[in-house]
């Protein structure tokens, strides 16, 4: 095989690589949803009162996260699926109580879905 083609066949090989991994990066650099816990207060032993920050892509398109509630030692003391209605924001906020079942120190968003 001639070097010059070899060359060539290389230097299309590393374009289309690095083509691809620009498209990627810029795909999952911004998810089609997004969630974080914006405040948390632990009302007593068996609820936190929770405000979540749901960003989308697109709206129009309801979602559902999953919240989890952490004791002390990190172990899962409250769970709940939130719906997220399509509304005409990127940005929404959520509140809710989470029923726990001792208390917790933390709240943690553990992803959301398109339903």
């Amino acid at each position: 095989m001639p070097r010059a083609l070899l060359v060539g066949l290389i230097g299309v090989g590393v374009v289309l690589a690095l083509t691809w991994l620009v498209w990627t990066a810029l795909l999952h650099s911004r998810p089609t949803v997004s969630a974080q816990v914006k405040t948390f207060e632990i009302t007593s032993d068996s609820s936190a009162s929770v405000t979540l920050s749901v960003e989308r892509r697109d709206p129009s398109v309801p979602v559902s996260c999953r919240v989890l509630a952490q004791a002390i030692d990190f172990q899962p003391v409250g769970e709940k699926q939130v719906p997220v209605a399509a509304s005409s924001g990127h940005v929404v906020e959520v509140n809710l109580v989470l029923t726990t079942l001792r208390r917790a120190t933390a709240v943690v968003v553990k992803g959301c879905t398109v339903t």
